[in-house]
């Protein structure tokens, strides 16, 4: 298999992984992560513990990878190089939070969401879309 095959069906694997993951824990139910962000009301806790495992298996496996010299399907790692905060960073994050507690989704979950065929997941992929295409035109 090329390399490129490789990557292609490393990406497929990944993906259906990460997808049925989401679904499996709730992180595709706009409710449950509507609870969850509701601190001041009826507080919903339990996606603290998806997340808090999806930060400990990061953790781990991002310190197996970096021991590698290289990616499996790749020469080498493509890693962000910038590490400074400014405006544009802080003002997008704090856009994708509120997207995220109107909504109820956040990328993964929202594309995920796409295969139930709900209009709140079509309306907010296609809303995703047109803000990274807006974003895209402004920078060129």
């Amino acid at each position: 298999m090329s390399r490129a095959w490789g990557a292609l069906v490393g990406a497929l694997a990944a993906g259906t992984l990460f997808g049925l993951g989401l679904a499996r824990s709730g992180m595709t139910d706009t409710a449950k992560v509507r609870g969850f962000l509701d601190f001041t009301g009826a507080w919903d806790p339990s996606l603290l513990f998806v997340m808090g495992g999806a930060v400990l298996v990061h953790g781990v496996a991002s310190r197996l990878i970096a021991r590698r010299a290289a990616p499996l399907f790749d020469g080498r790692f493509h890693l962000p190089t910038r590490r400074d905060l400014n405006a544009s960073l802080v003002g997008g994050s704090a856009l994708f939070g509120v997207g995220w507690a109107l909504g109820g989704f956040c990328p993964g979950p929202g594309l995920t969401s796409l295969a139930s065929g709900a209009p709140a997941a079509i309306a907010f992929v296609v809303a995703m879309a047109l803000g990274i295409r807006i974003v895209d035109g402004a920078r060129a």
